[in-house]
């Protein structure tokens, strides 16, 4: 008796520790959020996780890992065609395994470290994504803050 009462209060304890761990409107988060996304084939759902004006105002930069020659996006549909469906930014990144790590937060800036490691090859690619805070969301702003 006393340890089956004991194994309830423990799994209380253990899903209360789960569920107060990271916010869930976190830099990481958004980063897990965004690979969810892309996953799923949810354009929309990419769409509100990025900063798009921003992304385009870099220049819009090849952030695809292993790219032969660096590719130009001209529009934010381009770039959303890029992380979804048969982009080829999609296929790269989820050919390799990605590691999502710690997030370092400055106000309303924060960088999110990104490992995408080719296991066939024994290559880690490290990145960190940029994220800000806008109206209270956190959104990417660049794929490439290093």
């Amino acid at each position: 008796m006393i340890t089956a009462r004991f194994f309830a209060i423990s799994l209380i304890l253990l899903m209360m520790t789960v569920s107060c761990g990271e916010p869930q409107n976190s830099p990481r988060n958004t980063v897990i959020q965004l690979f969810g996304a892309m996953e799923r084939n949810d354009r929309a759902a990419v769409n509100d996780i990025l900063d798009l004006p921003s992304l385009m105002e870099k220049g819009v930069e090849d952030y695809a890992l292993q790219a032969d020659t660096p590719r130009v996006f001209y529009s934010p549909d381009e770039i959303l065609d890029d992380l979804t469906g048969e982009g080829e930014t999609r296929k790269r990144w989820f050919s390799l395994q990605r590691i999502v790590g710690a997030a370092d937060i400055k106000g309303d800036t924060a960088f999110v470290e990104i490992s995408f490691v080719d296991k066939a090859k024994s290559i880690q690619y490290f990145n960190k994504f940029g994220l800000r805070k806008i109206n209270g969301r956190w959104k990417i702003y660049s794929f490439r803050t290093m």
